[in-house]
């Protein structure tokens, strides 16, 4: 199988952002791109409003459902909706499934896909995911990924890199990133070997933040404590930051000493899908605008608990009209506790003054169409 060029098949200009959270950072010379990211795009449906977790031998109905870009495209979403200049290479199949997720990554958020590139015959991976209470249950299929990689062997010139560490495995092009001068985000999945060693995962060393969930964390480090584990991983990588669902999150900066601890925002669940992505998306953010590490942590965990009251993994995930707006509510409910008001006062001086919206932010559909070209 052969793959085409990376030449982009819907031209767009580069959107500007409503708010560029690096704008006072950005000088000539500076890399083109500020975060570049490499893996497989899925084609996301998701059922929401199930009662229950689907039963064997039942028929299920569930009240609401949204088609969208998933995978790695959760990520590229969620950093370009908050103003980063996002550069993806991933591999796209030449269906409908695959001219769709092109052109909501393209045209839809302005993500450079000039790495990217449409397989001829490959079908587009597919997830469904069922939410409920809170969780999900996904079911996903895919046929033999292309044998070219979509990672160039020379990844574009970025500020920093996102990457999903595998154990086991490690992907040149992470040090090649880190080489020129990358700062390198590592997350990573559940350890399907169960030796949950941290030797396993090479690429760590090319890290600047880790970015475990408390489960992952704890059995890396041998703890039982998510605390425990996020000082014990600041021996392996500079920034340890542990999530710990309803409980907020947990950071250590080996480098200057900071640690922080925020709480979880209430909000109403109702696609968790993707949450995990906008949350490290918030963290990049803060920390390539050099904001203090407890900022960082509150702006990611607000990021991630905006993007689950909306279907979907990559189109759920919030821009800055819906993190103003969410400031302003909260600012005018009488009786708000000021010292939680006090934790977001950073927003203050980023947020839009006046609720504009210069292009409407899409969001999952139920069902996929396109239009023919004239």
């Amino acid at each position: 199988m052969k793959a085409s060029t990376g030449k982009a098949r819907v031209e767009g200009p580069h959107r500007s952002p409503q708010v560029d959270p690096l704008a006072a950072l950005r000088a000539p010379g500076d890399p083109p791109w500020d975060v570049y990211l490499t893996g497989t795009v899925f084609l996301d449906i998701v059922f929401t409003g199930l009662d229950s977790a689907p039963v064997r031998g039942t028929e299920s109905w569930a009240r609401g459902m949204g088609s969208s870009p998933g995978g790695v495209a959760n990520m590229a979403t969620a950093l370009a909706r908050l103003g980063l200049r996002t550069s993806l290479a991933a591999a796209f199949g030449d269906d409908h499934y695959g001219e769709y997720c092109w052109d909501a990554l393209e045209r839809g958020e302005g993500i450079d896909l000039s790495p990217s590139r449409t397989v001829p015959g490959w079908h587009s991976p597919v997830t469904v995911s069922m939410a409920y209470d809170g969780e999900r249950t996904m079911v996903s299929h895919g046929h033999e990924p292309p044998p070219e990689e979509p990672a160039p062997d020379c990844p574009p010139r970025a500020r920093a890199a996102v990457a999903s560490l595998t154990p086991g495995r490690g992907a040149p092009w992470i040090a090649q990133a880190a080489r020129k001068g990358a700062r390198v985000f590592g997350d990573v999945g559940w350890d399907d070997t169960g030796a949950w060693d941290l030797a396993a995962l090479p690429d760590l060393r090319h890290c600047e933040a880790f970015l475990p969930n408390a489960e992952e964390a704890m059995r890396y480090t041998r703890t039982d404590c998510p605390r425990a584990a996020a000082r014990a991983l600041t021996e392996h990588v500079p920034v340890a930051v542990v999530t710990l669902g309803a409980d907020g999150a947990y950071a250590v900066d080996r480098r200057t000493g900071e640690t922080a601890s925020v709480p979880a925002i209430d909000v109403e669940a109702l696609d968790p899908t993707g949450a995990g992505d906008v949350f490290v998306a918030g963290f990049v953010t803060g920390t390539l605008a050099g904001w203090p590490l407890a900022d960082r942590l509150a702006f990611a965990g607000l990021t991630a608990a905006l993007s689950v009251q909306e279907f979907g993994g990559s189109l759920s995930a919030p821009g800055w009209t819906e993190i103003g707006a969410w400031w302003r509510k909260v600012r005018s409910v009488e009786g708000q506790d000021p010292s939680a008001l006090r934790r977001y006062e950073f927003l203050t001086g980023l947020v839009p003054g006046e609720l504009v919206r210069p292009w409407p932010l899409r969001r999952a559909v139920p069902t996929i169409g396109f239009r023919r070209s004239a």
